[in-house]
């Protein structure tokens, strides 16, 4: 008869490992276990409530305070940021305000094939005004010119002083014909002013250049192009001065 093999004996099956529960120690309580949720049932988990934390009420005047502090320290910044491109004695752009706003607009130009002119304008014979009167009289004249310029000029237009007695205007959507009889105007209106210091009848006068700014321009060659034709209008009008 064949033998049967021996069977091998079967493993017990692992039974579910259990939490250990810690025996409560001497003084302290003992905490029930949490109960399990039913098969099939849905465990809600809720947020955690948010605890909004008030400052005492001595603290509400510091910190209207504080506030009212820096108000006045970012306005403070704003005007210092103003008059750092503000001349001033006149109360126009300076060199350095003029040349950032003739940067952006330079780049607006060439994004939309836009157009301007700019004009140099110098004052004639301010440095005899201020030899002879002291500069108190040379100040009154450049106020009395700026004060022609913006007559002469619209809102969007921009005034500026590059220094000493030279100034200098962007003007928006000028033809040149159009930008040269603006210059020709100015020269007229600043010839026209009349002063008089220490009794004596005082005159003074006005040389400009033109430049024109299109789609290709370029700020400070437009500047030097302008500085140059003023340069050459002044030495034309010394000319037919000592010929009248």
């Amino acid at each position: 008869m064949p033998t049967k093999s021996p069977q091998k004996p079967r493993k017990a099956a692992k039974r579910p490992l259990r939490a250990k529960r810690r025996s409560a120690r001497p003084g302290e309580r003992s905490v029930p276990a949490a109960p399990k949720p039913a098969p099939g049932s849905k465990i809600v988990v809720r947020p955690k409530s948010r605890v909004s934390v008030r400052p005492p009420a001595e603290a509400g005047p510091a910190i209207r305070r504080l506030k009212a502090q820096l108000a006045a320290a970012l306005a403070r910044i704003d005007e210092l940021r103003a008059s750092a491109d503000t001349d001033f004695l006149l109360g126009i752009l300076n060199r350095r305000g003029f040349e950032r706003e003739l940067n952006r607009s330079v780049a607006y130009i060439r994004r939309y094939k836009a157009t301007a002119a700019l004009i140099v304008l110098d004052v004639d014979r301010l440095k005899p005004i201020n030899d002879s009167f002291g500069h108190a009289a040379g100040d009154a004249v450049l106020k009395a010119v700026v004060e022609v310029l913006l007559q002469h000029v619209r809102a969007s237009d921009l005034v500026g002083r590059l220094g000493g007695d030279e100034f200098v205007l962007l003007l928006w959507n000028l033809a040149e014909a159009d930008a040269r009889a603006k210059a020709a105007a100015l020269e007229a209106a600043i010839d026209d002013l009349g002063f008089v210091f220490a009794g004596q009848p005082v005159a003074a006068g006005a040389s400009t250049g033109v430049a024109m700014l299109g789609p290709d321009a370029d700020a400070r060659a437009a500047v030097e192009t302008a500085d140059r034709a003023m340069y050459a209008r002044k030495a034309q009008r010394r000319t037919n001065a000592a010929g009248a």
